[in-house]
């Protein structure tokens, strides 16, 4: 070990040279819990003790990642979907908030670590990873951070702004700027001391000139003096000249929403009171700025800048045009699980997104296969919806290319509904042939949907190979 370099300081770059391994390596170790988190710094940097070092260095030793090794398992004939049945698909006690994960709540997505695995077997550096129901742009991430291009399609605009802000390389500039926007907010948040009827000097309520929308229900919503709040920090953030540091403000702004609503939660579509202090609205945009900040500046300096990522804004069941993708990850909606226009209506509202049209076009809602009606959506609803999604994903995936689905069951009408099955089925129809089949047990913290269905225990990773359709 260099004994020039004090342990105290060694970075993750650092520790990986020790180790010789790449630095990818290293933190795909640390993320899937192979080895140790280190501690980290007050600005969120890793820094490893020598004991951790060593524990690194052992490990990078008795792994077997080395080339001769991957070589050996070639010639004897074992395939990369052969060693996707060796992982623990499980990952209980991997951390999943790393890098931008964790910067804005999205209810219903599916732990990295999966994205991660798949997109390493599946394809090689400089291919072209897509999301085809890109959410909060999970995979987007990881495959940026894994040398690969990224192109991520989703219907829900707020999905759209998330993805690119999770995405988004800054520059010191941006992240100045930024950080001194969280100060500003702080500072006036501070200064908005509660006002009560036995003050001896009463404080004037805090009034901002800034846009707020003209929604007939905004004061059922939220408080007065947190509409205020709002209304003066989404000006700030629409200030902001570079479309990265922008982006990355309005997904901070967007991920308080909800918190100092009167909405219950994500998952709970109630009206509560939960007393949101005078100033409390800025100061919890300091931090969820400070946050993204720290996260953006750790993702950017990670990713190489000649790897692009596209968000696409499109309903899929309208065809729209794409590159050309080498492999397909993602976690697609279950059918009566989980309205997104519905939970994610206040957010929209703030930010001027159009919910009533995402509404119309929001695939597997709640609502839509809730509805007692004639128009009520079945199980052949969501068969009819991806079997046009098929059709146009031949086109848009490379022949042998794979299309990796993580799905588990939903309840429509009473009767429990295999959606991998139901998938598989279409996707057969369409020349993507199921290949492999992986069963999960999930966390009990993810994936918790309609209350009334229960939180779901098991799911599938099914994946599909486009072989085409026969002339």
């Amino acid at each position: 070990m260099d004994s020039s370099i004090a342990l105290q300081q060694l970075s993750t770059a650092d520790v990986a040279r020790l180790a010789g391994v790449h630095k990818d390596t290293l933190l795909r170790w640390l993320r899937t819990g192979l080895v140790p988190e280190p501690r980290r710094d007050r600005n969120g940097w890793r820094y490893f003790s020598e004991h951790e070092v060593q524990m690194v260095v052992a490990f990078a030793r008795s792994s077997g990642e080395d080339a001769s090794q991957r070589r050996h398992v070639a010639e004897r004939g074992t395939s990369y979907l052969g060693r996707l049945s060796a992982i623990d698909w499980d990952f209980a006690d991997a951390k999943t908030s790393y890098l931008t994960h964790g910067i804005h709540p999205y209810p219903a997505k599916f732990i990295p670590q999966i994205p991660n695995a798949l997109i390493q077997e599946l394809s090689g550096v400089g291919d072209t990873v897509g999301d085809i129901f890109c959410g909060s742009g999970t995979t987007l991430v990881e495959a940026l951070t894994l040398k690969r291009h990224a192109v991520g399609v989703d219907a829900n605009p707020l999905a759209g702004l998330i993805s690119k802000a999770k995405t988004s390389v800054i520059s010191e500039v941006e992240s100045l700027e930024l950080t001194e926007l969280a100060q500003r907010a702080r500072q006036l948040g501070d200064s908005l001391l509660p006002t009560g009827e036995n003050e001896l000097f009463p404080q004037a309520e805090f009034k901002s000139a800034g846009w707020r929308p003209a929604y007939d229900k905004l004061s059922f919503w939220f408080e007065l003096h947190v509409i205020e709040e709002l209304a003066e920090v989404l000006t700030w953030c629409r200030q902001i000249s570079t479309e990265p540091a922008r982006n990355l403000a309005l997904t901070a702004f967007s991920a308080i929403v909800v918190a100092v609503s009167k909405q219950d939660s994500d998952t709970r579509y109630v009206r509560r009171d939960k007393n949101i202090p005078t100033g409390e609205t800025f100061r919890r945009f300091a931090r969820s700025l400070e946050q993204a900040t720290r996260a953006a500046v750790e993702f950017s300096e990670l990713v190489e800048p000649r790897f692009r990522c596209d968000v696409i804004a499109a309903n899929l069941l309208e065809s729209p045009e794409i590159p050309m993708l080498d492999l397909v990850v993602c976690s697609p909606p279950y059918p009566n699980a989980y309205s997104y226009h519905l939970y994610h209506m206040t957010r929209m509202v703030w930010l001027g997104m159009d919910q009533p049209k995402f509404k119309k076009e929001e695939i597997g809602s709640h609502r839509k296969y809730s509805s007692a009606g004639k128009n009520g959506a079945t199980a052949k609803t969501f068969s009819a919806e991806f079997s046009a999604i098929f059709r146009w994903l031949a086109r848009n995936l490379k022949k042998g290319g794979y299309a990796c689905f993580v799905v588990g069951d939903s309840t429509l009408k009473g009767q429990r509904i295999n959606n991998a099955n139901l998938i598989s089925e279409v996707g057969h129809s369409e020349g993507l042939v199921e290949v492999m089949r992986i069963d999960r047990t999930m966390q009990d913290t993810k994936k918790a949907f309609n209350p009334m269905i229960g939180k779901i225990k098991n799911e599938a990773i099914l994946i599909l190979e486009n072989r085409g359709l026969s002339p």
